[in-house]
């Protein structure tokens, strides 16, 4: 089955994804949007897709569910890329690999301490209580280290293709804002402040802190308690080295993401409020000037009849349904018992005049509808419903259109079942290369 409403290619430009993937010079595809519109599934299809037309593909994602990893056939995946099997190269397509791994958030910051930190210093803050809670889920920390994690990727020059599938909802922006915040983080007074007793060093140091900021620190020590407040001065004094390469790694990745070799894929479903946030997500990534490839327009819905309107299935329907309301008096033979439609003389109706007078004082019940009829009528509602579905999906894909023109389309069919395995990736892989045509959409 075919959608009956598809993308109109003289007015909505169709993005066209297999030369993205095939471009040497693509080199990373973020893909973004809002929650449980499919950016997993999605990125897992762009990676086995690139992959078997002859690339060296690795996903990244940072989605916590296993998902990624079922329809692969791993196990799990963890902070180490792991090789897929199963590939099956594209005719005249060789050396294509695909790779998966999942963001370990604690574990990217604990190699970044004992990369850019001496063994002693490393030591002292993987044991640190103040670390060990940042590393472990402060806020915002996950964004970060996925930056981490793709330059670090990026880096290595491994891989032809990154595919970085980024976490729900707007805090895939908090993706892009990282660099920054970090670096308004190490700049921030707060830390300044509490640098400061290191960087002054010794008794010293001690002798500034208890005359200079000791009404600072009170507040701190009350707002924090002493023991925090003390567990974070010593994680700062140990990280105070590395601020500045984090620094300077945050600005390179950031700058990553800007250059030619990347592109943004918005994810969005066909409904109003993910496609709000799709142009959230357009309007955020001009603004940083970020590369957009697309939107990949998910679960798009279809039918095999799209000849037959809502209205006309209703009323179908609806007719059917009153073919079951007869009158059973008047002529209807084959609805009458063979008693009652045998002709009588006056004495058979006087002999059965009490049924006769018992007959017309208790109206018979109309007969059901045949089951034929029952079922039909059934259908066509749910024909009605699924039309009235799609006119739905088209004007908010019309409305989306009309703010943004100039964002690039492809249409993904729904299927009728979750995504398990690599052939359910690969049919959805061929759904986005299929643009305006998202072919057997459900």
């Amino acid at each position: 089955m075919t959608p009956p409403l598809s993308l109109d290619p003289a007015h909505t430009r169709i993005l066209d994804v297999d030369p993205l993937i095939d471009d040497p010079k693509t080199r990373i595809v973020v893909c973004c949007g809002s929650g449980g519109v499919g950016k997993t599934t999605t990125a897992a299809a762009l990676g086995l897709r690139a992959a078997e037309r002859g690339r060296k593909v690795v996903v990244l994602t940072i989605d916590p569910a296993r998902r990624l990893a079922q329809s692969m056939g791993i196990d799990s995946l963890d902070n180490t890329p792991r090789r897929v099997k199963g590939i099956e190269p594209v005719e005249g397509a060789e050396g294509g690999e695909l790779h998966a791994m999942m963001l370990d958030m604690k574990r990217t910051f604990d190699e970044i301490v004992e990369a850019h930190a001496d063994g002693q210093r490393a030591e002292a803050i993987l044991g640190n209580p103040f670390y060990q809670s940042l590393s472990a889920g402060f806020a915002g920390t996950q964004e970060y280290m996925a930056m981490e994690k793709l330059g670090q990727l990026r880096a290595r020059d491994e891989w032809d293709l990154i595919v970085v599938d980024t976490p729900p909802s707007r805090s895939a922006l908090d993706f892009l804002d990282a660099p920054k915040r970090l670096g308004s983080f190490l700049d921030g007074k707060l830390i300044r402040i509490l640098m400061a007793p290191a960087k002054v060093g010794g008794r010293a140091g001690m002798k500034f802190l208890n005359v200079g900021m000791s009404m600072m620190t009170g507040a701190l020590g009350k707002l924090l308690g002493g023991q925090l407040l003390r567990d974070v001065q010593t994680f700062v004094a140990a990280m105070d080295t590395m601020f500045g390469g984090f620094r300077t790694r945050a600005d390179a990745t950031y700058k990553l993401l800007q250059a030619p070799g990347t592109a943004f894929l918005v994810v969005a479903a066909p409904e109003r409020d993910a496609l709000r946030e799709a142009a959230y997500f357009v309007e955020r990534l001009a603004a940083e000037d970020m590369p957009l490839a697309g939107l990949v327009l998910n679960r798009v819905h279809g039918s095999g009849a799209a000849q037959l309107s809502a209205e006309r299935a209703l009323a179908a329907a609806e007719n059917l349904d009153e073919r079951g309301i007869v009158d059973q008096e008047a002529g209807n033979v084959e609805l009458r018992t063979p008693e009652e439609a045998a002709p009588t003389d006056d004495t058979t109706t006087t002999a059965t005049a009490p049924q006769a007078t018992a007959a017309t004082t208790t109206p018979a019940a109309p007969p059901a509808p045949a089951p034929t009829d029952q079922l039909t009528a059934a259908l066509l509602r749910l024909h009605a419903e699924r039309m009235q579905l799609l006119a739905r999906e088209q004007r908010t894909r019309d409305r989306f259109a009309a703010l943004h023109p100039e964002v690039a389309v492809t249409e993904v069919g729904a299927l009728p079942g979750d995504v398990h395995d690599l052939a359910g990736l690969r049919t959805i892989g061929d759904r986005l290369a299929a643009g305006s045509d998202p072919a057997g959409a459900v």
